[in-house]
């Protein structure tokens, strides 16, 4: 199973609220006055210009919630580094594993047939496993521990823009893990759709300049379509 991202809610309009925040800072206007004839054509440059300048806490204004499904537990170890999100994972103590198809394969074991069956016959075997400790009374808990690390999951995460600001231009980069890269891609796909203008300039630091990395990949992205079109993983 492939992961798949849902935006299941996000704050009503994202763009021109973080605007009207940042006007408040810069104008004597008051909070009655805050939305009142926002156009996008000013907004596009207040933020562009909050962006430039590192003046991103306005942009905390705005939240974001997503439903993730078919990650690995492998990413989802990486995704809770990200401390100002909330998360709500689905649990392997209450819910019962199953479907022997239900371990993601990486693409790299993928390509390669025999690699592919070594992989597949292991997670299988894990999972009968995992089903006959449960069958012999074993707490879902405790029968758990034999599944493989990249058994897939479901979860729930709300993150604000700034810190998805700051999640895509580490997880976008081509040295990130190619799972976490790829949720961060779907992720920003939807957020672009919500909110336009705020996440404008995401994304790692090739897109917009010089590679901001102690060691660079060699490859960086062409322009934000590059990006977004996704990638075979490496």
């Amino acid at each position: 199973m492939s992961c798949t991202v849902t935006l299941l809610a996000h704050t009503p309009e994202p763009d021109a609220l973080v605007a009207a925040a940042a006007r408040l800072c810069y104008r004597d206007v008051t909070a009655a006055d805050l939305l009142k004839g926002e156009e996008e054509k000013l907004s596009s440059g207040l933020i562009e210009h909050l962006w430039k300048s590192g003046h991103l806490s306005t942009f905390e204004h705005a939240s974001f919630t997503f439903a993730v499904d078919g990650l690995s537990r492998v990413a989802s170890h990486q995704l809770v580094r990200h401390r100002v999100a909330s998360f709500s994972q689905q649990s392997q103590r209450y819910v019962k594993m199953g479907g022997n198809d239900a371990a993601v394969v990486p693409p790299s074991i993928e390509a390669i047939p025999e690699a592919a069956e070594i992989f597949r016959k292991q997670a299988q075997s894990a999972c009968a496993a995992y089903q006959k400790l449960t069958e012999m009374g074993i707490p879902a808990e405790d029968a758990r521990f034999i599944l493989p690390h990249g058994w897939e999951t479901r979860l729930v995460l709300t993150m604000n823009a700034r810190e998805l600001h700051h999640f895509f231009h580490l997880r976008l980069c081509r040295r990130a893990q190619w799972e976490i890269r790829e949720l961060a891609r779907l992720m920003l796909a939807e957020c672009r759709r919500a909110a336009p203008v705020l996440f404008s300039k995401a994304g790692p630091s090739c897109i917009f300049g010089p590679c901001g990395e102690a060691r660079p990949c060699g490859k960086p992205y062409k322009d934000m379509a590059d990006l977004l079109a996704g990638e075979t993983a490496e």
